[in-house]
């Protein structure tokens, strides 16, 4: 596109937004409109630009769950439960263009320290919502009737914006011609494990988007737990910087000349548990303004994933971390990663965006309905997290400049 016709598309995207029903005042006013100016170029037709204008106020604006009724109500007569159903659940227009263009402007205005994925879990009472299951999660240790999905999200210490999404599908949906058909399930879309989902999350996005290379922050949930070494293998083989929670459970080789004595293969927690001498005190800012800087206990100690002979000297080494309180016990958290050089404090301070994004997660995206789509549609789950992401968004941008001088 031309910077002329680009031009254009954004003066008539503006003069759109005036018209728009609703009113948002303030700096999210503000943080609307310049989001909303970029974020629907790739839509073709000026209705659905102002649908989705339409829906994003929705979700900042309506009380409550915000389902199809909700929001078709706060919007007055200016939309219908059919359409918005419609603009959201078959329309045409794709909803990937879109996150790029919320990803490319969150990287512009508030740049990330780094990637954070992390596991959404969404409870489902019935068994027609495209992926829901009865599946066992083991970081919960419950069996629940659910939606799978993987979020990445831009984070920094004074702010996390989800910017793509990918919604697990079963052997079970997959292999179900019948679902496959009603829910409209691309033929493209595999089977995969729920690891293969996160990397895949994050891997999507990062091949054709021109995003800037962070470290990739892994939750717990994000990882294999039976095989967690594997998991940060996987993406130190792709060429990523990755810092990942682990089970105590995970199998090393210590090769830290500290820890010297220690010979053959250990648990992540038996090694760390042997390095407590080692442990530092840490500074680090808690994520919400007006917490005081809190300390934490932090070891460093090198090791390798387990592997015969040379196969092993290949991979390289791995930075085993522990962080711990005062007064409680060691380790309280063990992290994994492929920055060997990277110094614990920092490494430290990576960890704790995952509590930035947990934080956000609760305070804004259920604000906005991140998990509230009841449909049967694959493309109106996408369309719906796409738009409750824009709208987290836009309450977290109005938001960075007051956290960023609270930290001060």
């Amino acid at each position: 596109m031309s910077s002329a016709a680009a031009l254009h598309t954004d003066n008539r995207l503006a003069d759109e937004q005036h018209r728009l029903p609703l009113d948002v005042s303030g700096v999210e006013d503000i943080v609307l409109g310049e989001l909303g100016s970029r974020l629907f170029l790739s839509l073709p037709r000026s209705d659905q630009r102002r649908r989705g204008m339409n829906y994003l106020q929705a979700l900042i604006a309506a009380e409550g769950r915000k389902s199809i009724r909700n929001i078709a109500a706060v919007l007055g007569g200016s939309a219908t439960e059919q359409s918005l159903h419609h603009f959201v659940a078959s329309s045409t227009w794709g909803w990937k263009p879109v996150r790029r263009a919320l990803a490319e402007h969150v990287v512009r205005v508030a740049p990330p320290q780094a990637w954070v994925v992390r596991s959404m879990v969404i409870p489902k009472a019935g068994e027609n919502s495209v992926g829901v299951e009865r599946q066992f999660l083991p970081y919960t240790g419950q069996v629940l009737n659910a939606q799978y999905a993987v979020g990445v999200w831009a984070a920094s210490e004074t702010g996390s914006f989800p910017v793509n999404w990918r919604l697990h599908l079963s052997d079970a949906w997959l292999e179900d011609g019948a679902r496959r058909l009603q829910a409209s399930i691309p033929d493209t879309v595999a089977s995969e494990s729920l690891a293969d989902c996160a990397h895949e999350a994050y891997l999507g996005m990062m091949r054709s988007w021109g995003l800037p290379d962070r470290p990739v922050v892994l939750d717990g949930h994000a990882t294999d737990a039976a095989d967690a070494a594997a998991t940060v293998r996987s993406y130190h083989a792709a060429g990523v910087q990755v810092l990942a929670r682990v089970p105590g459970s995970t199998r090393l080789e210590v090769t830290d000349p500290l820890l010297r004595g220690r010979s053959g293969t250990s648990t992540a927690h038996q090694i760390m548990a042997a390095a407590r001498d080692l442990r530092r005190p840490v500074a680090w800012r808690a994520h919400r303004p007006g917490r005081p800087a809190r300390r934490s206990l932090v070891a460093a100690v090198r090791t390798r994933i387990p592997s015969p002979g040379r196969l092993a000297r290949r991979r390289g080494d791995l930075m085993l971390l522990g962080v711990g309180e005062h007064g409680r016990g060691w380790p309280g958290e063990l992290w994994l990663t492929n920055m060997t050089d990277t110094p614990a404090a920092e490494l430290l301070r990576l960890t704790r965006l995952v509590d930035r994004v947990d934080h956000d997660f609760r305070e804004i995206a259920e604000r906005v309905g991140i998990r509230d789509y009841t449909g049967r549609s694959f493309a109106g789950w996408h369309r719906h997290v796409t738009l409750a992401s824009a709208a987290h968004t836009v309450i977290a941008l109005s938001r960075v400049g007051d956290e960023a001088r609270a930290l001060c």
